[in-house]
């Protein structure tokens, strides 16, 4: 658990949550009890974090794992849950951007005004 910590910057608590929640699926365990992440379950963890780093709900992605855990029958359904996503993460983008340019007219008014002042 430790080296998949590192690996994908997500903590051992948050991968023991994820598991329990069944976001997590196919975690296998050696002998001694051990979880032992396969390169499926590392890339599992990469795609949650990339979710969550993106604000969708806990609900939706456990929304998305129960689909996926059904089968390809679920296909259309998954693209659509991530197409809407999408969009949110976009127009997310979009308002940030926009956040992040009045804050730099701000900070340019600052130079303006202290230039202005000797």
């Amino acid at each position: 658990m430790k080296q998949a910590s590192q690996m994908t910057g997500v903590s051992p608590s948050a991968l023991r949550y994820y598991e329990k929640e069944n976001m997590l699926p196919f975690i296998q365990r050696n002998g001694n009890g051990i979880r032992v992440y396969s390169d499926v379950n590392i890339e599992w963890i990469y795609f949650i974090r990339a979710l969550r780093e993106t604000d969708m709900p806990i609900r939706e992605i456990k929304k998305y794992v129960e689909l996926y855990m059904e089968g390809d029958e679920t296909k259309d359904e998954r693209r659509q849950l991530l197409q809407q996503h999408e969009e949110n993460v976009e127009k997310k983008i979009r308002s940030q951007s926009e956040y992040l340019k009045r804050i730099k007219d701000k900070l340019a008014s600052y130079g303006e005004i202290e230039k202005n002042l000797q």
